[in-house]
């Protein structure tokens, strides 16, 4: 240890008297603390030097980190609950169903890291896609919410936690010097709101469906359902139900964060916004004028367009796969009425996220 010490302290001054002997003579000589402050300098101005793995190599540490994490964690909820999501579960699914869901999750991570997302977007959107599978098994098949919200945080930190290691927040999420509108994003009374708008939004889509669609799609379509009464006794606002009211909580949250949080953040104007401003229909070629029309938008309902339709997306897409290719007895056609609820649910979120982002 000594002899280390003495080496450590050797290599420290031989870095300082190099530094030193770059120094001018005027630097030199103003003494101790001169000498110092210069030095300071020096270490300032010198370039920095990170070891970075490029693009590629990331990406494919982020695929491998977020599926061995799903797979562990899946494991590990499996062991503590005794395996209680077994007995509602497909036994086995065939070689192309693994595919799929294999290639679907493959897709999600391929979007979120070439469409420049972060942590939060891939959390939000993980939480959108695997929610409405949570809801179902814990409302309707029995699972305990204990449990069902385990699997659902695998989910979520599965396809989160790769990006937050790899990959930086975005200006927006970090609420960044700079960043239009940063008030709004870094003000909490602001954020609550919207979150609780659009959680309002979801509680009245499930008591609408729960009233007029579920009752019958759950029964004729969902093979060995243990009760469908959640449904026809849905309260407004998921009063009476802890389970509802902190689900829609939930989805409220995601909504504004993978929504209303990058549109508010999106300059007023833009290049873009200008450039579609002066659009000349006359003087415009055929392919220019129905480019225009199709979208000729501000660049921020571009956003909130692209956002709500990612949203509809993975809503979709993950909710049928969840209960088609998870649970037992489920038919394709209840699966996507099921679906469907929850994209009409996103859908109205978006738009009315988009609403409030434009006053």
């Amino acid at each position: 240890m000594g002899r280390a010490r003495e080496a450590a302290a050797e290599a420290a001054a031989a870095v300082a008297d190099g530094a030193a002997a770059t120094l001018s003579p005027a630097d030199t000589t103003t003494g101790p603390s001169g000498r110092a402050e210069s030095i300071a300098k020096l270490a300032a101005l010198s370039p920095r030097r990170t070891a970075r793995l490029p693009g590629p190599a990331r990406f494919a540490l982020a695929v491998v980190l977020s599926f061995a994490l799903s797979s562990l964690g899946r494991s590990f909820v499996d062991h503590c609950s005794n395996n209680e999501v077994g007995s509602i579960t497909r036994e086995a699914n065939s070689r192309t169903e693994l595919a799929v869901l294999a290639a679907w999750k493959l897709f999600g991570l391929a979007l979120g890291w070439f469409g420049d997302y972060d942590g939060f977007d891939l959390a939000a959107l993980a939480l959108l896609s695997h929610g409405p599978a949570t809801f179902l098994i814990s409302v309707f098949y029995g699972v305990r919410a204990l449990t069902a919200g385990a699997y659902l945080a695998v989910e979520v930190v599965s396809a989160s936690l790769p990006f937050v290691l790899l990959r930086r927040l975005s200006g927006a999420h970090s609420a960044a010097p700079g960043v239009p509108n940063r008030d709004i994003v870094a003000d909490g009374t602001i954020q609550a709101l919207t979150s609780l708008q659009s959680a309002l939004v979801y509680s009245v889509v499930l008591f609408l469906a729960g009233r007029f669609v579920l009752p019958d799609s759950l029964v004729l379509y969902f093979e060995g359902i243990p009760t469908v009464q959640p449904a026809a006794d849905a309260a407004f606002l998921g009063l009476g139900s802890p389970t509802t009211q902190l689900l829609s909580l939930l989805f409220g949250l995601a909504a504004r964060t993978f929504i209303f949080t990058p549109l508010v953040t999106t300059p007023q104007q833009t290049a873009e916004d200008r450039e579609n401003a002066a659009f000349d229909p006359a003087g415009a070629t055929l392919a220019q004028t129905v480019k225009w029309n199709l979208w000729g938008y501000t660049t921020r309902t571009k956003v909130s367009l692209v956002r709500t339709a990612v949203a509809v997306l993975f809503t979709a897409a993950g909710t049928y796969l969840d209960t088609a290719l998870a649970i037992r007895g489920v038919e394709p056609y209840g699966a996507a009425v099921y679906a469907g609820v929850w994209v009409v649910a996103a859908l109205v979120t978006g738009l009315s996220l988009r609403y409030v982002g434009g006053v």
